[in-house]
């Protein structure tokens, strides 16, 4: 039986350059520059059947800060991050004639053959776009929800990268003998196969100030993502997803500025100027899908729905009490804040959110509890994010993602979240103190952020709002003025006792339990309209103050409480229950 003629893993360009060939030699007399330009010509169908049909997707490596030094380039990866940029369209050779065979550069930084001179003369007819995106780690992504690579993916990538060093090094000797006999200096850096394509300066590497910025978080790793034949409309800013792409990288890369066409300076000003290849690595996209929460947590070995709902619900909710000093009402709010999520927009109403404060937490507290709670809120969602806030905190933090038009880029803030992120606000030290004109803007920037799930985008000349599903929890001793939660509850632990360590099964059921649950679609019985409506007037009869927004928290309440329970209707039960937790809940306040 006779083997595949390329290695998808180790050498996809081959998998490209061969499906081109056969579409060329399939179609004489079509020009293969018109024919293919934003089109696939069967290259991805041989990667789908690969990865997918046959079971190849378990070899490729995944590249993170930890694998990215053992991973060699040209080769297959998967990469899952967040789009924290979008850098618009590059303009590259997508195909030429060389003699009597047509080749192509689609899916690499430099052609794989050298390019006629002849070629040159025909950069506008041959030229193809590309979408750029620049994807991060996704902020606040928890240790027990990263993927890694397999042991045995690893051995494998490894065996070929020590056979690959041992031809790159006879291949190096036989460059060194060349320059001694009169061979072109630069040749030695240029690697085999590598020839220039792009109409850009995207591999100069020189920095400017905001330009290139090394991620928050120092063990992470930042890519250049390159689109092909992808709509723009299907890439959103802080959508997550997973690329299986063509990884090049080289931290010795140089290009020469006297090499560059005349050209490339005419058509581009280069945003890849300030990213560039010799540290942030170029990934060339085959297959990418857009990830959810549930891409991240992995189903229980067996749950009977809704049999056992009910008792994952009770062990949570008795973690979550305990992990609060054995406060019960506290873990049931704690529960349904988890639990909610944006649902719909009405007018100025954000239908489905439930953010919470918890108050009566000062320095000793926090020390104890609200260690306790971002530890437990960290083993139970995916991606968490804790902000300490004091007044040098708002006076000299970057919170709003603001663009720079010098350089091109979307400067990173610390509001930049994926949907369903959990943000945790510390006031416990917070002290009296006057803000400064950026700490009054970063105080406005988190109030609209809890009242409308909403953040606002710098653009320099105008700014956008973009939506933000993210849950806010705030831990402060009275209550918050800077973010005003749906839900204010005074915290009273009564007990310091040790947390007893749960189970991996018990965390993986918690984990499935809150991401399915919140998934699930709500509503309410007919009979019980009638009543709600009727009990909703009598409430706001007896208390003027009641508006809209907290008739709607009430409801969000109920209809949350039969979602705990696995029920998709609001039932007259659960009004109930919620109609006793908020009695409590009052009595504290008073």
């Amino acid at each position: 039986m006779v083997g595949p003629l390329y290695d998808f893993v180790a050498n996809p360009f081959g998998a490209v350059r061969l499906s081109f060939e056969q579409a060329v030699a399939a179609s004489p007399a079509v020009d293969p520059v018109a024919a293919f330009a934003g089109k696939d010509w069967g290259a991805l169908d041989l990667f789908r059947d690969f990865l997918l049909e046959k079971g190849g997707l378990s070899q490729v490596p995944i590249l993170d800060a930890s694998s990215r030094q053992w991973i060699q380039p040209n080769s297959l990866v998967r990469f899952r991050g967040m789009v924290q940029d979008m850098l618009g369209k590059e303009l590259y050779i997508g195909a030429f004639q060389d003699g009597s065979n047509w080749r192509t550069n689609k899916y690499s930084d430099g052609a794989l053959f050298p390019m006629p001179a002849g070629c040159q003369s025909a950069y506008e007819s041959n030229l193809w776009e590309r979408l750029l995106l620049h994807c991060v780690p996704v902020p606040g992504h928890n240790s027990w929800a990263m993927h890694s690579t397999p042991p045995q993916v690893f051995r494998n990538v490894m065996d070929n990268s020590m056979y690959e060093h041992g031809e790159k090094r006879q291949r190096d000797e036989e460059i060194d003998e060349n320059n001694e006999h009169g061979g072109s200096p630069s040749s030695k850096k240029q690697k085999e196969g590598e020839h220039p394509c792009q109409l850009n300066h995207s591999s100069q590497g020189s920095l400017v100030q905001g330009g290139f910025s090394e991620p928050r978080n120092g063990a992470s790793l930042s890519c250049v993502i390159k689109m092909y034949d992808t709509p723009e409309c299907d890439l959103k800013l802080n959508d997550v997803f997973e690329f299986i792409a063509i990884y090049t990288f080289d931290p010795e890369v140089v290009a020469y500025k006297e090499d560059a066409d005349d050209l490339m300076d005419d058509l581009l000003d280069d945003p890849l100027m300030h990213l560039p290849p010799s540290k942030v690595p170029r990934l060339h996209c085959l297959i990418c899908r857009k990830l959810a929460i549930q891409d991240f947590v992995s189903s229980p070995l067996s749950v009977e729905l809704p049999s056992m709902i009910k008792g994952i619900r009770g062990s949570l909710l008795s973690h979550l009490t305990q992990v609060l000093g054995n406060d019960g009402l506290a873990g049931e709010c704690l529960l349904l804040h988890l639990l909610s999520r944006l649902r719909a927009r009405v007018d100025a109403v954000s239908v489905g959110k439930l953010s919470l404060n918890l108050t009566g937490f000062n320095g000793e507290t926090a020390s104890i509890f609200g260690n306790r709670i971002t530890s437990a809120i960290q083993s139970l969602l995916p991606f968490s994010q804790y902000i300490p806030l004091t007044v040098d905190y708002l006076n000299t933090a970057t919170l709003q993602p603001k663009k720079n038009n010098q350089t091109g880029r979307l400067i990173p803030g610390v509001l930049q979240l994926a949907q369903g992120t959990h943000l945790t606000i510390d006031e416990s030290h917070l002290q009296p103190g006057n803000l400064d004109s950026n700490g009054v803007h970063n105080a406005r920037l988190l109030k609209k952020l809890i009242e409308q799930l909403s953040v606002e985008y710098d653009f320099e000349f105008y700014t956008s709002e973009m939506t933000a599903d993210v849950q806010l929890l705030i831990l402060s001793d009275g209550k918050s003025n800077i973010m005003p939660a749906d839900l204010v509850l005074p915290f009273c632990p009564n007990a310091v006792n040790s947390i007893a360590n749960p189970s991996p099964e018990e965390l993986q059921s918690w984990r499935w339990y809150l991401d399915t649950l919140r998934s699930l679609p709500y509503s309410s019985q007919p009979d019980l309209h009638q009543m709600l409506q009727d009990e909703l007037v009598a409430a706001m009869r007896e208390d003027r103050s009641l508006g809209c927004q907290q008739l709607n928290r009430w409801l969000t309440m109920a209809r949350l409480i039969s979602v705990s329970f696995g029920e998709e209707e609001l039932s007259l039960e659960h009004w109930q229950m919620f109609k006793e937790i908020e009695r409590l809940r009052k009595e504290r306040i008073k």
